[in-house]
Formats: C-alpha cells, sequence, structure tokens
C-alpha cells in the first residue's frame, strides 16, 4: 500500500488522484440519473474508468495509463458513433480527457508508477494521437454543410422589372414593396468586394437609458432616396443624412416617453411616399401641395407621424398636425401594449398600418387589426380585425375592435397591379394557451392574409400553423417573384416562417405552388386546452429533417454536456409542435424562429434566393396559477420582457419561456446554429448552405471559431453576385459569393449588427450601409453606429 508520507512527496499525483476521484464520482452518479431517465449508459461507464484510473495512481500502478487509454479510445468510438465526424460535435467529449491524458503522461506523474512503464505511456500516447488525427480529420470537413454550385445567369430570366431595373435608391425596407432585400447595382462584385473600405460614418447618440426594456434595438434598415438616406434609432429618432457624406441634414425627435414597460423599444424603418403629377387621393380629390415626398414613422407608444421628406417637419394636413393615433379604436389603449415597431406599407393612395401587441401577457390587450389610411389626409378608411366575424367593421363609438386579435408585428409587402397587400400575422393573444380563443379568432391564427389595398377585404389567406401553441408566427416580411413553372411564369409569393418551412404560393389567389403536406403531429395538450391533429410542412424547408435525441446535446465539457443531456431527458418532447406542459417542453425549431424578421433575398433575374435560417430550441414551461402566479394584475403594468415567467392573464397558466441553455449558459443544442443558404427557385432545391459566424464576442477568449452562431437580421444580395450580412452573434458584415456561398469578405463591426444591409449608388459609386445598434436580451453590445462602405476613391472624412 502506499503510505501517506509517500503521497506527501508527489504531490502533483496526489492533486491528480483527487481531480479524478471528484470527475469520476460525478460523471457516475450523473450517470446514473440520466441512465434512470432512459439516457447514454456511456457517463456510467466513464465515471467508473476514472474512479479505476485515480485508484490505480493512488497504487502508483502503470495500468492507470492503460485504463486511461481504454477510456479515450471508447470515448472516441461512442462519439463517433453518435455524431460521426463532426468536430464541435466531438470536441466536448474529449476536451477534458485528452489534456488530462497528457497530463498523466508527464514525468512528475509517471517517475511515480511501477510496472510497465514504456508500454502504458506509449500505449496512451497511441490513443491521443489516434484522436489528434480524428480531430484533424473532422476539422477540415462540415458533415451539416452542403457545398453546390448554383448555374450561372443565362440571362434576364424573370420578369419582375421594377425590382431588377437599374436602381440607385432603396426606397422601401425591403428594396421595393416586393420584399427583394435586391439591387441591380454591380459596382461592387465578387472580384472587388475586398477591397471594400469603411467611407463615413454616422453617430446617432440614441441610447439605452435606465428606464428602456431589455429589448432595446436596433433592427433598421435605412432607405435612400435623391442624395438622402433616411435611418431611425431605438426611441423613433430620424435622421436624414447625406448619401455620399453621412452628414446630417435634420433629424426628428418624436419624443416618446421611456419606461421599462415596453416590451420592445426598437425601430426597424420608415417608408416614403412621392407624389406623382396628376396624383389623387382616397376620394378622388388633388393630391395636396404639401409634403409632397414624405417619410412615415410609427412609434413604440403607438403613433403614426408623416414628416416632409427635405426637412423633416411634420406635414400639418395629416392627421393631428402630423400624426394619428393607432391606439384609437380600441378598448385597451395601456402605454406599451400596442407598439408601431415595423414600417408600414406605402402605396399610391393607401397607406397601411399594423402593430405589435403584447405578448403573453393577458387576454386583454389591444386589437391587432390592420388598417389603411388616406396617404395625405391620415384618413382611416379601412380595417382588417382578424378575430371580429366582420373583419372589416369599422370601428365607432359602439364598437371596438376585437380585444387579442392575431396582430401582424413584422412587415408586409404589397403588388399594387392585383391590388394586393400581404400581411403576416402572430397568433391571438396569449401566445402558449389557446383553450379560450374563439373560431372567429383562430380564422387568422399565424397566418398570411392577402388584402384588397384599397378596401381591406380579404382575397385569399394560408394559415401556417393551425391553432398555434408554440408564437410559431409568420415572422417575416415575404418576398415576390415571377417564377417559372410548367404552367408559363407564375407571380408567386416565398413566405418564411419561424418554423423553417418557406411556402411557396401563387400571389393571385394563395394556392401552393411548393407541396405543403398536412402531417400528423404530437397531440396531448395542457388541460382546457386542444391541438391541431396536423400541420402543414413544406417541400421548401430549412426544418430539421430529425427529430433531437441525446446525441445532439451539447456543452463545453462533458460535465455540462451531461447536465443537458439529463435535462432534455426530464423534458417534454416528442418533435415539432409538442405541446406545451407543466413538465416543460422542449420547442424547436424555438421561439426566435429559424427564420424571423429579416426574411430572404432574392435575385429575380438569376432566380435564385439567398436566406439565413438558425435553430436554437427554447423551454415552453406552463406554470399554474398560485402565490407566485396570480391570476390577476398585481401592478398597473406588465414588465418589458418576452422571456421569463410572463403571466398570461385570463387564462389558467402562466408560461417560463427560455432557451435551451447549460449551466455554463451556452446552448444545450450542439452547433451550427446559423447558416447562410442559396435556393434555386427555378427547382426550390437548397443548392448550398454554410455555417457563418463565430464565437469570438461569445467566448471568455475571443477565439474565432467557425461554428455557426445565431443571427437576428436578413441578407441583402446584389447584380454583382455579392450577398451581403451582419446579424450574426458575433460584430462583422461579411460578403459571400452566391454561387457557391464562399466568404469574400469581412469587416469587424464597433456593436452588434442585428440588422439587414441595404446598398444604393451615390455621385457614381455603390455603397453598402449597416446599422450597428446591437440587440439587448439577444445580448451583443449596443451602439448607434450607421456605417457605409465603398470602394477605395473619394472617401468621405469620418
Amino acid at each position: 500500500m502506499v503510505g501517506a508520507g509517500e503521497l506527501q512527496r508527489a504531490p502533483l499525483l496526489t492533486f491528480t488522484v483527487i481531480i479524478l476521484t471528484l470527475m469520476g464520482a460525478v460523471l457516475a452518479a450523473g450517470g446514473v440519473w440520466l441512465l434512470a431517465l432512459g439516457g447514454s449508459l456511456y457517463y456510467v461507464i466513464a465515471g467508473a474508468a476514472l474512479l479505476l484510473t485515480a485508484w490505480l495512481l493512488w497504487q502508483r500502478r502503470a495500468e492507470a495509463l492503460w485504463v486511461y487509454a481504454a477510456l479515450l479510445l471508447g470515448t472516441m468510438a461512442w462519439a463517433i458513433w453518435e455524431v460521426g465526424l463532426d468536430f464541435w460535435s466531438l470536441a466536448p467529449r474529449g476536451d477534458v480527457l485528452a489534456p488530462l491524458g497528457i497530463w498523466l503522461l508527464l514525468p512528475f506523474i509517471t517517475a511515480h508508477l511501477a510496472g510497465n512503464m514504456p508500454a502504458a505511456r506509449w500505449g496512451l500516447v497511441a490513443v491521443l494521437v489516434l484522436a489528434a488525427i480524428v480531430l484533424g480529420v473532422a476539422l477540415r470537413g462540415d458533415r451539416f454543410g452542403l457545398n453546390g454550385t448554383l448555374a450561372q445567369a443565362a440571362g434576364a430570366a424573370g420578369t419582375d422589372t421594377t425590382a431588377a431595373q437599374a436602381q440607385s435608391d432603396w426606397t422601401a425596407y425591403g428594396a421595393t414593396n416586393f420584399g427583394t432585400r435586391y439591387s441591380s447595382l454591380n459596382q461592387i462584385t465578387k472580384d472587388n468586394v475586398k477591397d471594400l473600405k469603411l467611407a463615413w460614418e454616422f453617430q446617432t447618440g440614441d441610447h439605452k437609458g435606465p428606464d428602456d426594456p431589455d429589448e432595446f434595438t436596433n433592427e433598421v434598415t435605412p432607405l435612400k432616396v435623391g442624395d438622402l438616406l433616411y435611418t431611425c434609432s431605438p426611441h423613433q429618432i430620424v435622421f436624414a443624412l447625406d448619401a455620399a457624406s453621412g452628414k446630417l441634414r435634420w433629424k426628428f425627435d418624436p419624443q416618446i416617453e421611456h419606461h421599462k414597460n415596453f416590451q420592445h423599444m426598437t425601430c426597424r424603418g420608415v417608408a416614403y411616399h412621392e407624389t406623382k403629377p396628376g396624383a389623387v387621393d382616397s376620394t378622388g380629390a388633388a393630391a395636396p401641395a404639401e409634403c409632397p415626398k414624405r417619410i412615415f414613422l410609427p412609434t413604440d407608444d403607438g403613433r403614426l407621424f408623416a414628416l416632409d421628406a427635405e426637412t423633416g417637419k411634420p406635414c400639418e394636413g395629416f392627421g393631428d398636425h402630423g400624426q394619428i393615433d393607432l391606439k384609437a379604436g380600441n378598448e385597451i389603449t395601456t402605454l406599451g401594449f400596442y407598439e408601431g415597431t415595423s414600417p408600414p406599407v406605402v402605396t399610391d393612395k393607401v397607406l397601411i398600418m399594423a402593430g405589435a401587441v403584447i405578448d403573453n401577457y393577458s387576454d386583454k390587450v389591444p386589437s391587432g387589426a390592420i388598417r389603411g389610411f388616406d396617404i395625405y389626409s391620415g384618413k382611416l378608411i379601412w380595417a382588417f380585425d382578424p378575430g371580429n366575424p366582420d373583419p372589416n367593421e369599422m370601428p365607432s363609438e359602439t364598437h371596438h375592435f376585437t380585444m387579442g386579435s392575431p396582430n401582424s408585428w413584422s412587415v408586409a409587402a404589397a403588388d399594387e397591379k392585383l391590388g394586393l397587400v400581404y400581411e403576416p400575422l402572430g397568433s391571438s393573444s396569449p401566445d402558449i394557451w389557446a383553450g379560450n380563443r374563439t373560431a372567429d379568432n383562430e380564422r387568422y391564427d399565424s397566418a398570411l392574409v392577402a388584402l384588397d389595398i384599397n378596401t381591406g377585404k380579404l382575397r385569399w389567406s394560408y394559415q401556417n400553423v393551425h391553432h398555434d401553441l408554440w408564437d410559431m408566427d409568420m415572422p417575416s416580411q415575404p418576398s415576390l417573384i415571377d417564377v417559372p413553372t410548367k404552367d408559363g411564369v407564375v407571380p408567386a409569393i416565398y413566405v418564411p416562417a419561424k418554423t423553417g418551412n418557406i411556402f411557396v404560393l401563387d400571389r393571385r389567389d394563395g394556392h401552393l405552388l411548393v407541396p405543403a403536406p398536412e402531417t400528423p403531429v404530437p397531440q396531448g395538450a395542457a388541460p382546457g386546452d386542444r391541438t391541431a391533429p396536423t400541420q402543414p410542412f413544406s417541400d421548401l424547408s430549412f426544418r430539421p429533417r430529425q427529430i433531437l435525441t441525446g446525441a445532439q446535446m451539447w456543452g463545453a465539457t462533458m460535465f455540462d454536456q451531461l447536465a443537458c443531456r439529463i435535462k432534455f431527458k426530464r423534458l417534454r418532447y416528442e418533435g415539432p409542435f409538442t405541446p406545451p406542459s407543466e413538465q416543460g417542453t422542449l420547442v424547436y425549431p424555438g421561439d426566435f424562429g429559424m427564420f424571423e424578421w429579416g426574411g430572404i433575398a432574392v435575385d429575380p433575374v438569376r432566380q435564385i434566393a439567398i436566406a439565413n435560417p438558425q435553430s436554437i430550441p427554447f423551454v415552453s414551461r406552463l406554470v399554474p396559477r398560485g402565490s407566485d402566479n396570480p391570476a390577476a394584475p398585481n401592478a398597473a403594468h406588465p414588465p418589458g420582457t418576452e422571456l421569463g415567467v410572463q403571466p398570461m392573464y385570463g387564462t389558467p397558466y402562466g408560461v417560463d419561456l427560455g432557451i435551451f441553455l447549460s449551466p455554463l449558459g451556452i446552448p444545450c443544442m450542439a452547433p451550427p446554429w446559423g447558416s447562410l443558404a442559396a435556393i434555386d427557385l427555378k427547382t426550390n432545391q437548397i443548392v448550398w448552405q454554410h455555417r457563418v459566424g463565430t464565437i469570438r464576442d461569445k467566448a471568455p477568449v475571443p477565439l474565432p471559431f467557425k461554428m455557426g452562431v445565431p443571427m437576428l437580421g436578413g441578407p441583402m444580395v446584389t447584380a454583382g453576385g455579392v450577398a451581403f450580412l451582419s446579424s450574426t452573434m458575433d460584430y462583422y458584415i461579411r460578403a459571400f459569393d452566391v454561387n457557391d456561398g464562399r466568404l469574400l469578405w469581412q469587416d469587424r463591426l464597433p456593436a452588434g449588427g442585428q440588422s439587414t444591409p441595404m446598398t444604393y449608388e451615390a455621385g457614381g459609386r455603390q455603397y453598402v450601409v449597416t446599422v450597428d445598434g446591437g440587440h439587448g436580451s439577444f445580448g451583443t453590445k449596443l451602439g448607434d453606429y450607421v456605417r457605409a462602405y465603398a470602394l477605395p476613391g473619394n472617401v468621405a472624412s469620418r
């Protein structure tokens, strides 16, 4: 036996024995727990092997190295069997064991061991070398990626001349009302994009205050018209900048109240309208001379402003001295319950406005009614209230809009030739329990509705999720493009959804162009609720093709990976659309959605689309009423948050919502969490897909590991064959070759770039602009930057 005196003369050996014993005990105990839940046996075996190694070291026997080598070899075989040659899935299974194996080979350990040391040492060395080779092979490939090349453009395949024509401006959120996020400018190409330099930078000076909510974000895509660039900041301050130099021309501050009870404090953008010669208003009268060029600004406190685009002054003839109250017509007018976070749709005569309604607070919240206003006077022309038996009933002294009806918080698209506006809807409020929703509220829940621009009457609708219990709404601006089919060129609409599905419909009547068969989904809703028996699954989709298993659970080490496996097994999960539960349900794709408000970018000439899907699981746990979750509000206003415990007053439950994270605060699902992909719209096939983004700005040490990270924001594509993206969790703007997805250029940003880039021409130069303000709840660095890039030339002073 080894005496205490001998161990005192080998303190590092003693330390190693203690560490191995602790590691073995933790793995064995956790492994037994996991095994009892129906999980992997590996952790019990690994814990036992570490305890045996510790005991043999205590006995100073060289066999300890053989046992440890067997543990490493078995771990490697088990890991490859579970996840294949994926580096980031393999790494946490060995990132503690491999360094510890090297430690065991050092002289201050081996010098104290008896037995056939050379053989034991070389056996462990051989296994460590084999592990390094396996990891090296895994690092060179990406089993989750898809390599391919888009066919070269053979000419102008598309018929969308509005979006494909040469354009020096960017006049709507998605470039045009077609929502393509495409520019026909081609001065910047895949060959010279590497030479882009910062041309100018502007700081708004608008920063988060002590009374602002956590969801303080700058998600704006600026507009450019003539020689001015229009952008806005989180407190909805509008800035008009010289497009060539970034110098401030004017700004307008709506003076909104700062309050933590707002669920959001953001501005996704403004809208622009220009009076055409001989224009008339909605009544047929001649358009007023006042404000021939207008900027429309929605605000988080429920107002809508019309500003002179040349001066920034309110247009006095619009509403009440330049503004209208969007809370009008609602029974509930609580500050912060209705927010205008996205720009309205501007058409020739009608301004179409929707808004965000507070999530998961109560069933007594404002309506999500969509409204059409006269573009000049601001007079209400029509309404579409999705929860009303008669959706077009106008508000009056005796009638209010329906409380909690589905709202359209994101950005809409329009086809003025067809006379239709396409509004993506969310679910009725609250989102996560629906036992008391009416049939009328269910009709258009999480659907796309096509409304007549002039009357607001429904032409057609398509429901993306039936009886939505997961907040799987239609989050993105749809993209309109004319596509070739066996029946000729068809006006299509591509609708990205949080589920990862992209629904492809004929935008004239809503019939599917790509099949989306109804498929059985898990059943068993909470008491008092129900589930739809089937849900539509589009054949064009980025949704996970396989149900998650314990093998996909992840961590920085084998220990937090074990914790994630235990958490996973304790949750309810039967695949997509597993109902929320008191047990806690794994929601995958999660509430962020595989697609968000950024949408996709479409090149109508080449007939291709660029998409940036992401996948982060969430946990949804229903919380019964009790002392910590009262049935009625006990404060004047709710906290401004979308994560954590939310009350859902008016239902039997609250809900605790959060990202599925390890004890170390990183996602419990293995990466990639975000990617960039290309779709051939002639075949509706995904041609290439690559992970994008690093953990540089989230890891304790800023290592640029390319893992594929979450994103908020969308891509932009140009006729130069380049796609731009700035929405990743690390602080970069990047340019990619649309043909194969190769990274061509990137530049470091001063803050999070959770926005969608845009491009324009000024003075003969093409600029690419990104707004970098960060995102509070997303966890990126906040800032107030507007940055423009251009090829070398007469670069303006910073």
